[in-house]
């Protein structure tokens, strides 16, 4: 295995609208999740921002993908939208106290916590929120407000090992600053050419590309170009 690993994938899987040109046109929905995983190594889960999972459901999850497979969870909206990082320890704790059957099974990745749009930048609540997260996991901010984007807040995630998602979308794209010893792309753009996606390799980290799922398969179709060439580097 490469000493900077890929983990690449889609945000979520359970998408009827993939067939057939990634799903087979008659493979049941029970069994999305383990043909995923035959061509995919990575997911993000959308089902932990609304939920609060049941340990049953993510052994059910472990059980049908193979060990190396990681799970990327998104924070609970409580966390992100609801309290907005603010006295927001109780339930952090017990959010990520729900994540044990992952980290258990060692196919936790990082932790996305995407904070809405009209949050502007509190780096005081931000410093306090970040020393709640065990530096034993990784977790990555998602920031959709501009006002995040500075050299106080990137010196907040670099001293907790947290990352800045670099995210793309039409309205607001994060600048290019790597803060943790990983890295997490979340890929929201329609459309990528095959030119293109070199950049989102690994180069010396640890290196996590989602690509967002939307009606058609092109976001996991592009997840497996990006494994594709990236396995001439595993030896």
């Amino acid at each position: 295995m490469s000493p900077h690993p890929l983990f690449a994938g889609t945000s979520g899987f359970a998408y009827p609208t993939w067939k057939p040109d990634f799903y087979p046109a008659k493979l049941p929905a029970s069994q999305f999740l383990n043909y995923y995983a035959t061509r995919l190594n990575a997911v993000e889960v959308n089902y932990t921002y609304r939920r609060i999972a049941a340990a049953a459901t993510f052994e059910k999850w472990l059980a049908a993908t193979p060990d190396g497979f990681t799970f990327l969870p998104k924070a609970h909206m409580k966390i992100t939208h609801s309290l907005k990082l603010k006295d927001a320890e109780d339930f952090t704790r017990y959010f990520l106290e729900s994540l044990e059957p992952l980290r258990a099974a060692n196919r936790l990745g990082p932790i996305l916590f995407q904070l809405p749009p009209s949050f502007a930048a509190d780096p005081a609540l931000l410093t306090n929120f970040v020393r709640l997260l065990p530096r034993t996991g990784k977790a990555a901010f998602e920031f959709r407000n501009a006002t995040w984007f500075s050299e106080e807040i990137y010196s907040i995630l670099t001293g907790h090992n947290v990352a800045l998602c670099l995210a793309e979308n039409e309205n607001l794209e994060t600048p290019p600053v790597l803060t943790a010893d990983f890295v997490y792309f979340r890929l929201r753009k329609p459309e990528y050419a095959e030119s293109e996606l070199p950049q989102y390799l690994p180069n010396g980290r640890p290196t996590y590309a989602i690509f967002k799922h939307e009606d058609t398969p092109e976001g996991a179709l592009n997840a497996e170009k990006l494994l594709n060439l990236h396995k001439p580097n595993v030896g």
